[in-house]
C-alpha cells in the first residue's frame, strides 16, 4: 500500500477534529444533567441555572468553552428527536402584487390573480409566473397591459415603469420587486427567530417558491411561534372615535339593519345532533341578548346589539364588549353595504376594528372605530419605529412596550397627539389590525417621539411584541402550508429508541464479523467503529440536523459499511485457495475489490444525493447521514482497515480471514442461476401480477402529505376503539351543509395511542382554524381523557402526564401536490442516473437494462406488499415522504448488489478461461454468492432490530427497506442478471475470456 504513512496521519488529525467537534455535545449534555438536578423537575428552574451558567466555562478541563458555544455547536436533533415545530411559510406573492398594482380594481388584474390562484393549485411553477401567463390570456380581449396605470404603472412605481414599457419590460421589474419582498420576510422572520431564543434554528428559502422553511427544535410553546410566524407587524395610529361620538349612529344603523338581516337569515339551518331543523338566527340572536348588560340600549334591539353584553363607557373608544364567538357575526353584519349607507356621511369612512380581550370585561372582545379615508392609510404606521422593548408599568406593574420613533414620525405623533388632547379622543394602536391599546392624551401634545402600547400582556407576549416591532413588518402575510410538531415526551422516546436500535445493531455487527472472519473482522470493526466516529464528527461539524430517519441511516451504515470489508475478505480468500501467500493475497484481493466497491457505493450515492435535493426535513436528514456515512466508510474500510491488516503482516505475525466454523462455507459453490430464469421469470409475474390487482383494488393508504390535510398522534391513559374515537369526532367535525366530515383514526403503535386525519377546512390555512379543530378534537376525546384534563394540557402534554396531542402534521392542498410531484422527479432522475452511470461503466446497454428492469420490479413488488397489508399489520404502512427514501433507498441497494454481480461478470469475460457465456455468468455470481449472502443477511438483521426497537414513527419506512433488501437480493441474481443474459442473443454461442 502506497502513501500509508499520508493515510494514518490524515486518520489521526481526522480523529482529533472529530472527537474536538463531539466534545461540544459532551460537554452541553454535563451542563444540563446538572441543571435537571438542580431543577429537581421545575422547569422555570431549570432554565433559570441554564441562564446563569451560560457565560461561563462549562469544564475545567477544556478552558474558554462556556456552555453557550458548547449548545450552539453541539450535534444538532431534529424535531423527531427533540420536539418543537417545523412549518414551510407561504409569503403571499398574490398580496405583494396587490400591494404594488396600490390594489387596483381592475377587472383583467383581478381576472389574472383568481387564475393564477386557481392554476397554483395543480402546478408547480411559481405564483408570479402563472399570474403573467394568466394576465396575457385575460388581456387578450382588454388590451390592457401591465404598465397601465390601472395596474403597475402606478405613482410609486414612477421612475421604473414608464406608460407604454412592454409587459417583458414590467416583468423583470416585478420579478425584482417580488423577490426583494420575501428577501425581506426572509430577513424579518430572522431577526424574530434570532429574538426567541432557540437553540439552533434553521431558516432557509426554498427556491422561487415564496416559501421560507422554518425549524426550531426544542420548541415548547407552538401557539406562541405560530403567532409570532405568521403576524405580519403591521403597526398603525389611528384617530378613534369616542363611544358617544359615533355611538348612537352606530345602533341607530343596526336597528335598520334588523329586517334586512331578518329576510337573508331567517331560513338558515343549524345543526343540532343528527337532526336539523330551520330557525330564525334573528330570534336566536334575540334570545341570547337577556344576558346582556344593555340597559343603555334602545328596546327595539338590531342583530347586533342583541350580542352586546357590555357597553363602553362613553368619553372612552370601546364603543361595546361582546363574547369572542359572536365576533364573526357581527363582523358579518358590519360588513353588509345596508349597514354602511345608514349611517351619517360623517362616519361612513369609519373602520370598525376588534381589541384585545379584557379581562376587567370578564375576557371580552371590545369593539372600536376609528377615523379612516378613502385610501385607507394610517396618519401613522410602524415604519417609524426605531427601537421598541418591553418594560414594566411603574403604576401598576403591568407589562407594556415602549417605543421610539424617528424624527419623522415623532413629529406626526405630536401633531396626532395634539389635535387627540384638544378633541378629547384616544389613538388607538393598531397591530395587524387589532387594537392592543387606545390611549387619551390628558396633558397636550406629546413631543420627542416616545409611545407605549399598553394592555394586558403577559410578558412573554410583550416580549414578542417588541421583537416584531424592532424586526419590522412583513411585505405580505405569511400563511402556514405545511407544519410539523412533535412534542418534547415523544422526542425523549425517540431518543431512547433510536439509541436502543443502534447500541444493538452495532452489538450484532461487531460481532458477526468476529465470528465470520475471525482477527480480520475485528480490524474490520476498528474501521466500523473509525467510521462512526467520522460520521458523528463530520456531522458535528456541518451542524447537520440529526433526524430520527437519520439515526436509521446510520445504523443503515453500520450494516453496509461491512459491505466493502467483505468483499475486499472474501477476495482475499479466493487468492489464498489460488495458492498466493498471504501478503500478495491480500494486496491483490484489495486491488481486484475496489472496482466493485465504488460502483456499488457510486450508485447508492446517487440516490443519497437525489433524496437530498428533493428532500425535506427528516428526509433530508436521512439522505445527510447516508451520503456522510458512505464517504466515510469508503475511507475506513479501502484504506484504514488496510493500515491494520499490513501493520499486523509487517510484524511477521499471521492473519486468518475465517473461523474454523466457517472456512468452507460458500467454497466451490457452483449453482445454474440462469437454467432456472424461467421459474424465477414465472414468480416475478406472479408477484407483479398480484401487486398490480392489489394496486387496483386495495389501492395504497396514501398520508398527509400526498393528500393534504391535518394529522394528530393522540395518547391516551387506556386503550381505546377506533371506531368509538370516529363516532364521537364525526359529530363535532361538520362542514357548512351540516354533513359531517368523518375523521380517519387509525391504531398508531400500542392500543392506547392513534393517529387521527381530517380533511376539515382543508383550504384554511389560518392559526384559528388550527385552534378550532384542536377544540374540536378534545371537545370529541374529552370522555377518553383523564378526569379533569384540561385543552392546554391536551394541546401540549407534560412529560408527566403524556396523554394529548404528541404530534401533528399539517399538509396545504398546493404543498401536497408538490410533495407528490418531487417524489416522481426524484424517482425518475434516480432510475436516469443510475442507468446512464451503468452504461457508462460497462459499456453495454444490456447491463443497464437489467438493472433497471430490476428496480422496477423491486419497487412494483414493495409497493403491491404495502397495498396488499395496510390495515391488516399492526403498524403504519402509509405513503408518505419516508416512504419515498426507502423507495429510493431501496433502489440503491438493488443496484448495489446487482452492480457487485455485473462487476464479477465483467471480469470474468476477461479472464482466461474459454467457456460459454452462459458457464460465465453462472460462475460468476456463483462466486459472489458469499459476499450477497453475509452482506444481505448483515443488512437485514439490522433492519430488523431497528424494526423492533427503532420507535413506532419509523417502523413502516424500515419495514420497506426490509422488503427492499429481500427482493433486491433476489432480483439482483433472478431477475437483473437473466435479462441481461437474454438481450446479449447475438453473444451466447460465442466463448469468452
Amino acid at each position: 500500500m502506497r502513501n500509508k504513512g499520508i493515510t494514518g496521519l490524515f486518520a489521526i488529525l481526522l480523529a482529533i477534529i472529530c472527537i474536538y467537534q463531539l466534545s461540544f455535545t459532551f460537554i452541553a449534555r454535563s451542563v444540563e444533567r446538572k441543571a435537571r438536578l438542580y431543577a429537581k423537575g421545575h422547569a422555570d428552574r431549570r432554565q433559570f441555572y441554564l441562564d446563569s451558567v451560560a457565560g461561563k466555562r462549562a469544564v475545567a478541563w477544556l478552558p474558554g468553552i462556556t456552555y453557550r458555544e458548547a449548545r450552539n455547536n453541539e450535534v444538532n436533533l431534529g424535531l423527531d428527536l427533540k420536539g418543537g415545530i417545523n412549518v414551510v411559510l407561504q409569503i403571499s406573492v398574490k398580496d405583494i402584487l396587490k400591494s404594488l398594482a396600490n390594489h387596483s380594481h381592475n377587472p383583467t388584474f383581478l381576472t389574472a390573480l383568481d387564475g393564477a390562484s386557481q392554476a397554483q393549485k395543480t402546478s408547480q411553477q411559481s405564483y408570479l409566473d402563472l399570474f403573467f401567463e394568466s394576465f396575457e390570456a385575460a388581456s387578450a380581449q382588454s388590451h390592457i397591459s401591465l404598465s397601465s396605470a390601472a395596474v403597475f404603472g402606478t405613482r410609486d412605481l414612477s421612475g421604473q415603469i414608464a406608460p407604454g414599457d412592454s409587459n417583458e419590460a414590467v416583468e423583470r421589474v416585478i420579478r425584482a420587486k417580488v423577490n426583494a419582498a420575501v428577501d425581506n420576510a426572509f430577513s424579518v422572520l430572522r431577526a424574530r427567530i434570532d429574538k426567541f431564543g432557540v437553540a439552533q434554528p434553521h431558516i432557509q428559502r426554498i427556491g422561487t417558491s415564496g416559501r421560507i422553511l422554518v425549524e426550531l427544535p426544542g420548541v415548547k410553546d407552538v401557539a406562541r411561534v405560530k403567532k409570532l410566524l405568521q403576524s405580519t407587524a403591521q403597526l398603525q395610529f389611528w384617530h378613534a372615535y369616542n363611544a358617544s361620538q359615533i355611538g348612537p349612529a352606530f345602533f341607530q344603523a343596526d336597528r335598520k339593519l334588523r329586517s334586512v338581516v331578518k329576510a337573508q337569515l331567517e331560513t338558515q339551518e343549524t345543526v343540532k345532533g343528527r337532526e336539523t331543523e330551520k330557525r330564525s338566527v334573528v330570534d336566536s340572536l334575540l334570545a341570547r341578548s337577556e344576558e346582556a348588560d344593555t340597559t343603555h340600549l334602545h328596546v327595539d334591539r338590531g342583530p347586533i346589539a342583541s350580542l352586546v353584553k357590555r357597553l363602553g363607557t362613553p368619553n372612552r373608544p370601546e364603543l361595546f364588549y361582546v363574547a369572542t364567538q359572536d365576533t364573526a357575526e357581527i363582523g358579518r353584519c358590519v360588513a353588509m353595504r345596508r349597514f354602511r349607507e345608514n349611517l351619517p356621511t360623517r362616519f361612513k369612512l369609519a373602520k370598525f376594528l376588534w381589541g384585545m380581550p379584557d379581562p376587567d370585561a370578564g375576557g371580552r372582545i371590545p369593539l372600536y372605530a376609528v377615523k379612516s379615508n378613502r385610501r385607507d392609510r394610517a396618519p401613522l404606521s410602524g415604519g417609524v419605529i426605531v427601537d421598541a422593548q418591553q418594560q414594566f408599568n411603574p403604576r401598576d406593574g403591568r407589562p407594556i412596550v415602549t417605543m421610539q420613533m424617528d424624527a419623522k414620525g415623532a413629529r406626526i405623533w405630536e401633531k396626532m397627539t395634539g389635535a387627540a388632547y384638544q378633541g378629547g379622543t384616544a389613538i388607538a394602536i393598531v397591530l395587524d389590525d387589532i387594537v392592543y391599546s387606545a390611549p387619551g392624551v390628558s396633558s397636550g401634545a406629546i413631543s420627542g417621539g416616545r409611545s407605549e402600547i399598553s394592555g394586558h400582556f403577559s410578558v412573554a407576549e410583550a416580549q414578542d411584541l417588541a421583537t416584531k416591532l424592532n424586526a419590522g413588518k412583513l411585505p405580505a402575510p405569511a400563511h402556514i402550508v405545511e407544519a410539523e410538531i412533535v412534542g418534547p415526551s415523544l422526542g425523549g422516546e425517540s431518543i431512547r429508541a433510536g439509541l436502543r436500535s443502534f447500541v444493538i445493531a452495532l452489538a450484532v455487527v461487531l460481532l458477526y464479523m468476529i465470528f465470520y472472519y475471525a482477527l480480520a473482522g475485528f480490524f474490520a470493526d476498528l474501521a466500523l467503529v473509525a467510521n462512526l466516529l467520522f460520521l458523528f464528527g463530520v456531522l458535528a461539524s456541518l451542524h447537520a440536523v440529526l433526524t430520527l430517519p437519520g439515526m436509521a441511516g446510520i445504523v443503515l451504515t453500520i450494516g453496509m459499511s461491512v459491505d466493502a470489508n467483505v468483499l475486499i475478505y472474501e477476495r482475499v480468500k479466493e487468492e489464498l485457495r489460488k495458492g498466493k501467500g498471504l501478503k500478495q493475497a491480500v494486496n491483490d484481493g484489495y486491488r481486484y475489490a475496489l472496482s466493485s466497491i465504488l460502483d456499488a457505493n457510486v450508485t447508492t450515492l446517487l440516490t443519497g444525493i437525489i433524496l437530498y435535493v428533493f428532500g425535506t426535513g427528516p428526509i433530508r436528514g436521512f439522505a445527510t447521514t447516508l451520503i456522510i456515512g458512505i464517504l466515510t466508510a469508503l475511507f475506513t474500510a479501502v484504506l484504514l482497515s488496510r493500515l491494520f491488516i499490513e501493520a499486523r503482516l509487517n510484524k511477521g505475525k499471521g492473519l486468518r480471514f475465517y473461523t474454523r466454523l466457517t472456512e468452507n462455507w460458500f467454497q466451490n459453490a457452483e449453482f445454474d442461476f440462469l437454467g432456472k430464469r424461467r421459474l424465477s421469470y414465472a414468480l416475478s409475474l406472479l408477484l407483479i401480477l398480484v401487486s398490480m390487482v392489489s394496486l387496483f383494488v386495495r389501492r395504497l393508504d396514501f398520508g398527509v402529505d400526498f393528500l393534504g390535510g391535518r394529522t394528530y398522534t393522540v395518547r391516551f391513559d387506556k386503550p381505546v376503539s377506533t371506531r368509538d374515537l370516529a363516532d364521537a369526532l364525526a359529530k363535532r367535525f361538520v362542514d357548512a351543509d351540516g354533513n359531517p366530515v368523518r375523521p380517519s383514526v387509525k391504531t398508531f403503535g400500542g392500543d392506547d395511542q392513534v393517529q387521527i386525519t381530517t380533511k376539515y377546512k382543508i383550504d384554511a390555512e389560518s392559526t384559528a382554524v388550527d385552534d378550532e379543530i384542536v377544540q374540536k378534537l378534545y371537545d370529541g376525546l374529552k370522555a377518553y381523557l383523564p378526569t379533569g384534563y384540561t385543552l392546554d394540557r391536551f394541546k401540549t402534554p407534560a412529560s408527566d402526564s403524556p396523554y394529548g396531542i404528541v404530534q401533528s402534521i399539517k399538509v396545504g392542498p398546493t404543498i401536497a401536490d408538490d410533495i407528490q410531484k418531487g417524489a416522481l422527479w426524484a424517482v425518475l432522475f434516480s432510475l436516469a442516473g443510475v442507468f446512464l452511470y451503468i452504461l457508462m461503466r460497462f459499456a453495454r446497454w444490456q447491463f443497464s437494462a437489467g438493472a433497471v428492469i430490476a428496480v422496477f420490479h423491486d419497487s412494483l413488488v414493495v409497493l403491491g406488499i404495502f397495498s396488499l397489508l395496510h390495515g391488516w399489520v399492526p403498524f403504519s404502512l402509509e405513503i408518505d415522504q419516508a416512504f419515498v427514501a426507502a423507495i429510493l433507498t431501496v433502489i440503491g441497494y438493488s443496484l448495489n448488489d446487482t452492480v457487485v454481480v455485473f462487476d464479477r461478470i465483467r471480469e470474468y469475460f476477461k479472464g482466461g478461461v474459454r467457456r460459454s457465456f452462459g458457464a460465465q455468468v453462472n460462475a460468476a455470481v456463483s462466486s459472489t454468492l458469499s459476499r450477497t449472502l453475509n452482506t444481505s443477511l448483515t443488512t437485514f438483521f439490522v433492519l430488523l432490530i431497528i424494526f423492533c426497537f427503532g420507535g413506532e414513527n419509523i417502523r413502516g419506512f424500515v419495514f420497506a427497506i426490509m422488503l427492499g433488501v429481500v427482493v433486491g437480493t433476489y432480483s439482483s441474481v433472478f431477475i437483473a442478471t437473466p435479462i441481461m443474459y437474454d438481450f446479449n442473443r447475438a453473444d451466447r454461442d460465442k466463448k469468452w475470456r
